[in-house]
């Protein structure tokens, strides 16, 4: 059996980092998702994902993501059930990242390469502070331009 979901899409904020009782860190996002096709009015329509980050790919997160930036993410679904004040009971469905790619919507000038990277649970390979000084560096040169 195989539960993978993969997906690509803006935030529709910026993520907020929390932590739980135990100290675990975490974070929720939203993913807006365009349709590749229109509906019968002739739009578009979009799909509103929830996924939930924890450990070190909420940190990442939280701390290079903003609203409208365009990311990946690789997970698992899981459901769980929501009691709501009047008691009744709902199932709701969250994308559980285990991987997230940081994806640039910016156009890209002089051939420079895109800014792409990758955070994973698994091999932690988290930006160093060589490629935060980097980009740092190319966005100061670009605003003084």
């Amino acid at each position: 059996m195989m539960n993978s979901v993969m997906l690509v899409g803006r935030l529709t904020r910026t993520p907020e980092l929390f932590s739980t009782e135990s100290g675990k860190k975490g974070t929720y996002i939203t993913l807006a998702i365009n349709r590749p096709y229109k509906n019968v009015d002739g739009e578009y329509e979009t799909d509103y994902l929830d996924c939930m980050l924890w450990t070190g790919v909420a940190e990442s997160a939280a701390e290079y993501c903003r609203k409208g930036d365009t990311i990946g993410v690789r997970g698992k679904l899981q459901t769980r059930i929501i009691e709501n004040e009047d008691g009744t009971k709902t199932k709701k469905m969250d994308i559980i990242a285990d991987r997230i790619s940081f994806i640039s919507s910016k156009p890209i000038e002089n051939n420079e390469e895109a800014p792409f990277s990758i955070y994973d649970n698994e091999d932690n390979n988290l930006p160093t502070e060589d490629t935060k000084s980097e980009k740092e560096k190319k966005k100061k040169e670009k605003e003084n331009k």
